[in-house]
């Protein structure tokens, strides 16, 4: 993950006082978010199928879902070496974004895997 970029850049250290603001490289941001984004949906694809093989149905499928995204937001702050305002600028990003257009995915390859594996 890359890291947000400090205003001493140019060398020059600097005190971290209260009034010191840290910069954010926009570019580092873009890239962190991708990675989530990314992240969310290749498992909630994974989830889906596995999901969709164990014969999962109804309420248990999204809990399912609902385990896995918070496995997967542990995971990313993890990563993050649990300091997520150094590579994103609020922890929201960490525990929402992504989270329903992976539920999308999850919800097809649930039910194309099901279908697969329990109807056919």
């Amino acid at each position: 993950m890359a890291v947000h970029s400090d205003s001493a850049s140019s060398g020059k250290k600097s005190s971290n006082g209260p009034n010191e603001l840290l910069t954010f490289n926009a570019e580092n941001m873009q890239n962190n978010m991708k990675i989530i984004y990314y992240s969310r949906t290749f498992l909630s694809i994974i989830g889906g199928v596995v999901a969709g093989i164990l014969g999962f149905t109804g309420l248990k499928g999204f809990v399912f879902y609902l385990l896995l995204m918070g496995l997967t937001s542990l995971g990313l702050v993890a990563k993050a070496g649990f300091s997520t305002h150094t590579y994103f600028d609020s922890w929201n990003r960490v525990l929402l974004d992504g989270f329903l257009g992976g539920l999308m995915s999850f919800v097809l390859f649930w039910t194309f895997a099901y279908d697969i594996v329990h109807i056919f």
